[in-house]
């Protein structure tokens, strides 16, 4: 054998082992969102480019009026850009009616907010179990799910408590679990620990990125934590609606390392 073929040999062995990135479930393409005010034009978002693939932990960084929230409303239909474009899998939202949006928002979308945002009135159970009442499952199914869940996030004694009843830790896990009733492919969480104390903030974020890595879910979170940012896949930081330099994705999420008798850039030999 040449040096040629053994070099062509090595070209395919290694385009065939190595591992397979997959498909991204949420995608933006120069988004931007303008509004207009009485004191002017307010660019909120400019030309904002990204995406995060199944069991990957993006987290979005950036100071007050950044645009971070902003950002999170456009990427989970709840706000539409000025311009560009947004797609979660195959549903383009820049373009989607109304209708197909509110069945995104049910299916494949959950959303985790600062404020907890749980019915003051509904047990914690209640809460969980709204987005499935919403989708009209059954209620045997509901049952299951909801004692699947409050078990996941801790709170299996508590579910007949109501909000006001609960720490704040424990409305943000109510919170996260009614976020992942309907198994969404993808979460949005605003702040999620900014209400917390620093011990339960950790163990919300411990919470978050073992449910992200072993649940296969996507997550999109914005925080100033930097005990999050240092756990996540990948951090993006915004400044003024724009987008700096990301970072590399890590772990799993990285890109494979060309082998050095792949690259033609590298002479054999060296």
């Amino acid at each position: 054998m040449t040096l040629a073929d053994e070099q062509a040999t090595s070209r395919t062995d290694a385009s065939t082992t190595a591992p397979t990135i997959p498909q991204p479930i949420l995608r933006a393409e120069g988004v931007g969102r303008v509004f207009e005010t009485e004191a002017g034009t307010v660019t909120a978002l400019a030309e904002v480019s990204l995406d995060v693939h199944p069991g990957e932990l993006l987290v979005v960084r950036g100071r007050s009026g950044s645009g971070k929230t902003t950002l999170l409303n456009v990427l989970g239909g709840l706000d539409t850009p000025t311009s560009g474009q947004v797609w979660i899998d195959d549903t383009e939202l820049t373009t989607a009616s109304e209708a197909e949006l509110v069945q995104l928002r049910r299916e494949s979308i959950g959303f985790v907010f600062q404020a907890f945002g749980l019915v003051p009135v509904l047990s914690a159970a209640e809460n969980v179990e709204v987005p499935l009442r919403l989708l009209g499952t059954a209620p045997a199914d509901r049952d299951a799910r909801v004692a699947e869940l409050l078990d996941l996030v801790g709170l299996s004694g508590h579910a007949k408590q109501r909000p006001t009843e609960l720490s704040g830790g424990q409305q943000q896990r109510v919170g996260i679990a009614r976020a992942l009733a309907a198994r969404p492919r993808i979460l949005f969480a605003d702040e999620p620990t900014g209400q917390l104390d620093s011990v339960t903030g950790a163990a919300m974020m411990d919470l978050l990125v073992d449910l992200v890595h072993s649940s296969g879910v996507a997550a999109v979170v914005t925080t100033h934590d930097p005990l999050l940012m240092a756990r996540a896949d990948r951090v993006l930081e915004l400044h003024d609606g724009r987008t700096l330099p990301p970072q590399r994705r890590r772990g799993r999420h990285a890109a494979p390392e060309p082998d050095a008798a792949a690259r033609p850039d590298v002479a054999p030999g060296t």
